[in-house]
């Protein structure tokens, strides 16, 4: 029987979702998958992007803008699907928000622990997540004994931008990857996706990943572990009604969004609201 969304413990604000482009969109889809009643609200700093490129301070000031924006708009939860950001600014978007805030990196990292067998983990991202050694802190907070090993792989942001998920051009670019990750451990046994937009070639990756050894590699993948550490945290909070939730889109600017959205979204999205911040 569906819980009855009026009851006391359940709280009806909405989850609010930033990022610094159109990759959180992933988030906000595992999030409609996972908890399909809730309400979301996702800003996208798509005037900014990337934040990869941005000093740490600027990171953070850019990643404050963001969510006052989604606090102003009384969300029950604030979740950063920016690795960047993750990295760079939580300790301070923690500290300035009222509410519990999600990042990007803890829920990927807690998911490889637990799905490794053998502590060997493989994590691939965008430049600025690699060399922020963010992924390697959170595992080795995890499980000391754990060996990671961590590759950039810049090209697959735009492979999934441009809608090139398979096919000859994303097979040679992600296998280019698979190699330089192997000749750094050929024995690892998780992946973790460490980049929103790369959800969008998991099929790719895990078909070339299991190349690596006759072992089956697990592909650890950061948007959906971020939807279920939501579900987690919200607990018996969480509107768990029959009804889908509203999902409302802002962005700072509107270049490609109709397309990109659909791609990284899964849906095709009502529409977006254009805001300054």
């Amino acid at each position: 029987m569906a819980v009855d969304p009026s009851a006391p413990h359940v709280d009806l604000r909405p989850i609010g979702v930033f990022d610094s482009g159109v990759g959180g969109l992933t988030v906000v889809r595992a999030l409609r998958r996972v908890l399909p009643a809730e309400s979301v609200i996702y800003l996208g700093d798509t005037a900014r992007v990337p934040y990869g490129t941005k000093s740490p301070r600027t990171v953070e000031r850019y990643s404050l803008a963001c969510q006052r924006f989604l606090l102003d708009r009384d969300v029950k939860l604030v979740m950063v699907a920016c690795n960047t950001a993750s990295a760079n600014a939580l300790s301070a978007l923690a500290s300035a928000s009222d509410v519990p805030v999600i990042g990007a990196v803890r829920p990927g990292a807690q998911a490889s622990v637990e799905d490794s067998s053998s502590q060997r983990i493989g994590v691939i991202g965008t430049l600025a997540t690699i060399a922020s050694r963010a992924y390697e802190r959170a595992i080795a907070e995890l499980d000391a004994s754990a060996h990671v090993s961590s590759l950039a792989c810049p090209l697959l942001v735009p492979l999934a931008e441009e809608g090139w998920t398979d096919g000859p051009i994303a097979t040679a670019i992600v296998e280019r990857y698979r190699r330089q990750l192997c000749a750094l451990d050929s024995d690892i046994d998780t992946l973790v996706l460490g980049c929103t937009h790369y959800p969008l070639l998991k099929g790719e990756i895990e078909r070339l990943a299991n190349a690596i050894t006759s072992r089956e590699i697990r592909v650890v993948d950061s948007a959906s572990a971020m939807a279920g550490a939501a579900s987690a945290l919200l607990g018996d909070r969480a509107n768990r009604a029959d009804s889908v939730g509203a999902l409302n889109i802002f962005v700072t600017d509107a270049t490609r969004m109709q397309e990109l959205s659909t791609r990284f979204l899964g849906e095709r999205a009502s529409g977006f609201e254009l805001v300054d911040l």
